[in-house]
């Protein structure tokens, strides 16, 4: 991992120059994870949802349990998994229907990839029936989603594990911004930006003939149910508000995840979000889209979030991709291959190494290993996962809620982030929750 440190000369530094040793940075994957590589009895597993983000996890998860199922209502991904050398490898049992890998007495642990409008329903159904799950980003749908799947994990005791790795990065740097902010090397915080990227367009698409293998009606489940149209279909769902959020639940499940965690804002929220730009693209009527034949995710924005301590956070779509921590003494500024360092934080860190409790508290106790050897941990000791429920529902309320006031015309919403509504807006607060396909209901 390196650090970039800004002023009027650039350089690069290793962080293990900073003072801080290899074990508070994290070494090579360890600890209890271990355990499931050393057992004769490795976890079987059961992959649902089968396309390029679920079937990257399962690569992952193969290495330490052994898929015996795999599930896709696209049934060309499903026998793909199976016949991959790195998941099914040709052995594993394909289904349509989810439902019949959780009714297997020999599926220990699920990883869920399907697109992000099934997520709270297969992880419902699957912590009911006794797995444990890894679940990708955005865990939810809507906000009321997420308060049923807190219930749901309390309930059942079992691991819910949400893909957001960028807690569990094996390069560290997410884990090391966090924890120079929470230690206090900036100083006390003014304001943090998430900057997530905007989101497509698109002309008008026209409905087609589903193609053979795909059962599009289970596909939609919950959503309204229309025609066929291939770019509403597989990766391009995230552009359609029926089936996910844009780029505010899609990368917003990552930034804002981060700045909430820098914060230390994993179980509160913001009390008020305001839309300072936001771009549409078609027009919307109470907070509906007006035409179907086109995405109809936001494009382009702007929205502050302010908590109840006057901190701002900021999530835009036009400055890098980071997330960014402005304090008294300095600033930090945080991406996927760097972190740039100013001010207070510079020197701090070659005089006073974070010490490796704190990386360890930031991550709920568990050694710096990666995302996937965290979640096994987890399942192996029953301990929380570095993404927990409670935290990213946190997060992803924020996300939400910016949708919401987009959709209704850019509106200013109070939020009390501990009773979990929208202050004196009945029609916001109907956005709480969705109409839901009979049948295909959320069950609480």
């Amino acid at each position: 991992m390196f650090v970039r440190t800004g002023g009027g000369r650039r350089e690069f530094l290793k962080v293990a120059a900073s003072g801080a040793t290899l074990a508070a940075l994290g070494e090579a994957p360890r600890a209890a994870s271990a355990a499931f590589r050393a057992k004769n009895d490795r976890p079987r597993l059961g992959l649902i949802g089968a396309g390029g983000q679920g079937t990257w996890d399962a690569v992952a998860a193969a290495r330490f349990g052994d898929f015996v199922a795999v599930a896709d209502v696209d049934r060309s991904h499903a026998e793909k998994a199976r016949d991959s050398d790195r998941v099914g490898k040709k052995k594993a049992e394909v289904y349509e229907d989810y439902r019949k890998i959780l009714d297997r007495d020999d599926v220990d642990a699920v990883i869920v990839g399907t697109p992000d409008h099934w997520h709270t329903k297969v992880c419902i159904d699957a912590m009911r029936a006794g797995k444990d799950v890894y679940c990708e980003k955005p865990l939810t749908l809507t906000i009321d989603e997420g308060k049923v799947l807190r219930r749901v994990v309390e309930e059942t005791k079992r691991v819910l594990q949400v893909g957001t790795q960028q807690r569990s990065d094996h390069n560290k740097v997410f884990l090391m911004a966090v924890a120079l902010v929470r230690s206090g090397r900036i100083g006390k915080i003014k304001k943090v930006t998430a900057a997530i990227g905007g989101g497509p367009t698109s002309d008008a698409l026209a409905p087609e003939t589903p193609p053979p293998g795909l059962n599009w009606d289970l596909w939609l489940g919950q959503a309204p149910k229309v025609e066929y149209t291939p770019r509403r279909c597989h990766s391009d769902f995230r552009w359609w508000y029926e089936y996910s959020g844009g780029k505010l639940t899609d990368w917003g499940a990552h930034h804002v995840d981060v700045a909430h965690w820098g914060l230390g804002k994993d179980q509160t929220g913001p009390t008020t979000i305001e839309v300072e730009r936001a771009e549409l693209p078609i027009a919307y009527k109470d907070g509906w889209p007006t035409v179907s034949d086109r995405f109809n995710t936001v494009a382009t924005f702007q929205v502050k979030a302010t908590f109840a301590d006057g901190v701002a956070l900021v999530i835009r779509d036009d400055t890098e991709n980071g997330a960014t921590f402005e304090g008294e003494h300095g600033r930090i500024f945080v991406t996927r291959d760097r972190i740039d360092l100013e001010g207070g934080a510079v020197s701090s860190i070659y005089k006073d190494p974070v010490p490796e409790s704190l990386l360890r508290e930031l991550r709920n106790g568990k050694p710096l290993d990666g995302h996937m050897e965290n979640f096994f941990a987890c399942c192996d000791d029953r301990g929380k996962p570095a993404s927990d429920v409670w935290s990213h529902h946190r997060a992803l309320t924020t996300c939400h809620l910016a949708n919401i006031a987009i959709r209704l015309g850019n509106r200013k919403l109070a939020w009390d982030p501990e009773k979990e509504v929208i202050v004196g807006d009945d029609q916001a607060n109907a956005f709480l929750t969705r109409p839901q396909r009979a049948g295909y209901e959320v069950v609480a």
